[in-house]
Formats: C-alpha cells, sequence, structure tokens
C-alpha cells in the first residue's frame, strides 16, 4: 500500500465568476466606464478577458481604438469604484464554495485571482469566507497575468505545496491555459455550475 498521501494536496480557487457570482456586476462596471471614455468593448469580448487585470484590457483597447488620452491606471480606478457601487448584488457560487467549505481546515486552500488584492479581499469578506484560505494571490502580486502560470505557481508556493499536487478551479478559458501551464489538475467550473 503506497504512502503516498491522497490526491489532490491542495485547492486552489479563481475568485470572479469561479467564487463569487462576479461578472456579471463587473461587465455592468465596465459598461458604464467604457460608455463614459467612449471605448468599443463588446460583452463577448469581456467574458473571453476573463483574469485580465482591468488596466491590462484598458491598455489593449486604447490602443487599438488610438485612444493615447486614456490613462490605464485612472480608468482602473473608475471602472472598481463603478464595481464597488453594485457590490450588494454579488452572491457566492454556491456550488464552488460548497467545495471549499467541505475541505475547509482539512487541506490548504488559496485564491488565485486576476483581480487587485482590495477588491478580492472585499469580495471575500463580504462572502464571509476570507478567512478559510492560506494564501490570496492577486494581480499586484505576480508580473506575468493568466494565461502564464505565474499566479497559480505563487499560490502553490505560499501554501507550501508542490503545483503537481494542487487542484485549481477556474471559469475562463485564459485561466484554465493558467493552470494547465503550471502543472496543476484544472477544473472547468463552467461544466459543473448552472447558469445565473
Amino acid at each position: 500500500m503506497s504512502s503516498e498521501p491522497t490526491f489532490p494536496r491542495a485547492l486552489i480557487f479563481d475568485c470572479d465568476g469561479t467564487l463569487a457570482h462576479t461578472m456579471p456586476v463587473h461587465w455592468e462596471a465596465w459598461k458604464e466606464v467604457t460608455t463614459r471614455h467612449g471605448l468599443t468593448f463588446p460583452e463577448d469580448r469581456f467574458y473571453a478577458l476573463g483574469g485580465v487585470p482591468t488596466r491590462d484590457i484598458v491598455r489593449m483597447l486604447a490602443a487599438e481604438q488610438g485612444r493615447t488620452d486614456i490613462d490605464p491606471l485612472r480608468f482602473a480606478g473608475e471602472k472598481e469604484e463603478a464595481y464597488f457601487r453594485r457590490f450588494s448584488h454579488i452572491g457566492p457560487v454556491e456550488e464552488v464554495v460548497s467545495i471549499a467549505r467541505e475541505h475547509r481546515g482539512r487541506i490548504p486552500m488559496a485564491v488565485a485571482s486576476g483581480g487587485s488584492r482590495h477588491a478580492i479581499h472585499r469580495v471575500l469578506r463580504h462572502l464571509d469566507i476570507l478567512d478559510w484560505f492560506g494564501a490570496v494571490v492577486t494581480n499586484e502580486d505576480v508580473v506575468n497575468q493568466k494565461p502564464a502560470p505565474d499566479i497559480f505557481l505563487e499560490a502553490a508556493r505560499r501554501l507550501g505545496v508542490e503545483p503537481r499536487w494542487c487542484r485549481a478551479y477556474e471559469d475562463t478559458d485564459l485561466g484554465i491555459q493558467a493552470i494547465q501551464a503550471a502543472g496543476m489538475e484544472a477544473v472547468d467550473i463552467r461544466h459543473h455550475t448552472r447558469p445565473v
């Protein structure tokens, strides 16, 4: 009989769209601020870029649309304000939160999100689950964002668990690519949850 511990030895969760039903709220905030600034940002592209920091999306959109007058960091601040004004509409993705609840205190768990530290901590506090996680890694903690594996690798490092022993949960193609690039088992929650 093998003495190897049962797989997985750690769980890592994306936040937006995975633990929390934030994506429709983020989309409403994006619509408000892109309209204000006259930027075009189709909804399908917004969802395709899930996990990419706001500032990086704004840089991309501004460059594509020849808008040198837009400050990505200022825009990101405006978008975050618009998002926080809608915060009461955020609830848990219960199918995923129940997995975290079941494993709480049994194996190490982390959050690995492309969101800002302030926003992600606020969401996790809002859901009353922040203290479930031994590490919360956000876009400020790594240089290379999803689909690079860095954010998931950093989460595993902080938990003290080798990536190959981690199972990670995501709701976007870019996030799944990042998990796979990190050498972890990827769970695409879109196949396991009901639509909002």
